[in-house]
């Protein structure tokens, strides 16, 4: 069971439609009962709000779902926003069934609150329908900005062109409308031919950058972003173009004034446990943005979650070398199944790498591990040991590091129940793990030295 990220019992958390507003984050959710399997029953969007994502205050379902013959049997992603003193919802319609049987198609629709707990939907008129030439089983995730430069309304949405999913027509097609009624169709927007398919593309701006933000849901499934002068692009790819691995999918941003923060979901293993596949669906975790000075992005742990976590616990400073091999030092035996690691680690210039070992059972040595290869500049996740091949599925378990060993980096690790989130400097990595032989969390080095010092764990 979850301590600190956000999981309902007996949910999994879906794709997440945030808002923000004075300190004040409104999470409005799809939560999938997994009866009798992911996807399984309809859904509307459920509403939690929170200030710190400690507390969460729970609404239960805020926009309803249509009834089974309607066109919103289920209601899809979409965005929410705020015009005067109204609240406005565009959200994807689907009827799961009907539109596999080619009787109905996935659509955009209206609503209106005066409270954001409480929707008025307009169901008698269809807005924004699939356009010609569009696949109209793919035509969702709208996302909803006001362009000041051009005095309209901008709407972007995810789509592909024909029925073949192995190909990579996933674009991003544009609307504009000056009241919000009439929308005019202004084409493709971004076709970059990389992807499949787009879900829950997201636009914002923070200094003097234009941040386009998607989930790509092709062969990678991860959360990426490109950056531009202009809020039309063209639009510059950086060099590390994702915030998280595999492991944490769809999501988006809001800004509550002072924090934008990023809402995605880490996904569950299947049956088979760690060597399985991902599910759709599973627990909420946010990763607030941070802005560099070259204007590319990081995320960390926001800072209202660290006192979550209880008292920390000093570890003493030490040294840990090896000229050729790996060696290690046990930060704690045991220590527990939710808590937070921090601490400050120098590498020497040529040392090849470090890890944070976790979940380790003293006796066996069995654990997982948060692996830095800095000779291949590169974090991920796995077992410790990957044996009999694989003990973990860790496709796409990765991130790109561009340092070496030189200066001093803050690590810190968060593992909540089954979960385990890695921050180096302001570079994160999710990971879902399932076979936990001990709870002992360790810090090695490879090739090399590394000093440790204000370390700290504190545990729940």
């Amino acid at each position: 069971m979850h301590k600190v990220y956000y999981q309902p019992e007996g949910i999994w958390v879906g794709d997440i439609m945030p808002y923000g507003e004075d300190g004040t984050f409104y999470l409005y959710h799809q939560r999938d009962t997994r009866n009798p399997g992911p996807f399984g029953e309809p859904f509307g969007w459920a509403l939690a709000t929170t200030k710190d994502f400690v507390n969460y205050k729970d609404f239960g379902e805020s926009l309803e779902r249509g009834g089974d013959e309607e066109v919103d049997q289920y209601v899809y992603a979409g965005t929410v926003f705020k015009v005067g003193d109204k609240y406005h919802a565009l959200y994807t319609g689907c009827n799961r069934d009907k539109v596999r049987a080619r009787l109905m198609k996935q659509v955009l629709l209206h609503a209106t609150s005066d409270d954001a707990v409480k929707w008025e939907k307009n169901i008698a008129e269809t807005l924004l329908p699939p356009q010609e030439g569009y696949d109209d089983r793919n035509w969702r995730d709208p996302f909803v900005l006001w362009d000041e430069e051009n005095e309209e309304y901008m709407l972007i949405l995810g789509t592909r062109v024909g029925e073949d999913k192995r190909l990579m027509t996933g674009r991003l097609v544009k609307f504009t409308s000056k009241d919000l009624d009439t929308w005019e169709f202004q084409g493709d927007w971004w076709n970059p031919g990389l992807y499949t398919m787009f879900e829950m593309p997201d636009l914002f701006k923070m200094g003097d950058w234009w941040y386009l933000v998607f989930s790509e849901y092709s062969d990678g499934n991860k959360t990426r972003y490109r950056m531009s002068r202009s809020i039309n692009g063209p639009w510059i790819t950086p060099a590390d173009d994702s915030f998280d691995g595999r492991a944490y999918y769809a999501a988006r941003t809001a800004f509550d004034g002072e924090r934008r923060v990023l809402f995605g979901w880490v996904p569950t293993r299947d049956e088979g446990g760690d060597p399985s596949s991902y599910l759709w669906g599973g627990t909420f975790m946010p990763l607030e943005i941070v802005q560099r000075a070259d204007g590319t992005l990081g995320t960390k742990l926001p800072d209202s979650m660290l006192g979550a976590f209880g008292e920390a616990k000093a570890v003493e400073a030490f040294e840990l070398s090896c000229e050729s091999g790996k060696v290690e030092q046990v930060l704690a035996a045991d220590a527990g199944s939710t808590y937070m690691l921090d601490a400050d680690i120098e590498l020497a210039g040529d040392a090849a790498g470090f890890s944070v070992k976790l979940a380790e059972d003293a006796e066996s040595g069995l654990a997982y591990e948060f692996r830095a290869n800095l000779r291949e500049g590169k974090l991920e996740f796995t077992a410790a040991p990957q044996y009999p091949w694989f003990q973990v599925n860790n496709m796409g378990l990765e991130r790109p590091l561009f340092f070496k060993g030189e200066g001093t980096h803050h690590v810190r690790l968060v593992v909540d129940d089954d979960i385990a989130t890695i921050f180096v400097d302001d570079v994160a990595l999710n990971a879902r793990f399932c076979n936990k032989q001990g709870q002992g969390v360790a810090l090695t080095v490879t090739d090399g030295t590394v000093k440790c010092a204000n370390a700290t764990i504190a545990s729940l």
